[in-house]
């Protein structure tokens, strides 16, 4: 009988150590899917709003092109609510002399929910 325990006493130490990595495995992989960034609201958002407008001329996500590259605005604004509004200011205005001499252009018909909103994109690239 106390064989028959011990073995039923095993078995049950197994089956506990068996559950417990699936179930880590199972939350470690849905931590990245949280994490990335495209399952913020705002990165889709953004996105389709930039891909509707004429930003794409100037700048690119990775590679300066005219403009600074998004992920080179990201790295040098941090994402606060004052930095949103600056830059969505900077998008409607246009100006000139942050990222050197050629002026942005202004994009006054605007609105500015959706220039903060293209920011919020831009933010969420900084590494």
């Amino acid at each position: 009988m106390s064989a028959m325990a011990l073995i039923l006493a095993c078995s049950s130490n197994n089956s506990e150590k068996k559950e417990t990595p699936a179930s880590s495995d199972a939350a470690a992989t849905a931590a990245p899917a949280a994490d990335h960034i495209s399952a913020n609201p705002d990165y889709e958002k953004g996105l389709t709003l930039i891909a509707k407008s004429d930003c794409l001329t100037c700048h690119k996500t990775d590679t300066k092109n005219i403009g600074p590259a998004y992920k080179d605005v990201a790295a040098k604004y941090e994402n606060t609510e004052e930095n949103v509004t600056l830059l969505a200011g900077k998008i409607i205005k246009g100006g000139a002399g942050v990222w050197g001499q050629v002026p942005m252009t202004p994009h006054p018909a605007m609105t500015e929910e959706d220039a903060k909103q293209m920011v919020k994109y831009v933010l969420l690239l900084r590494k």
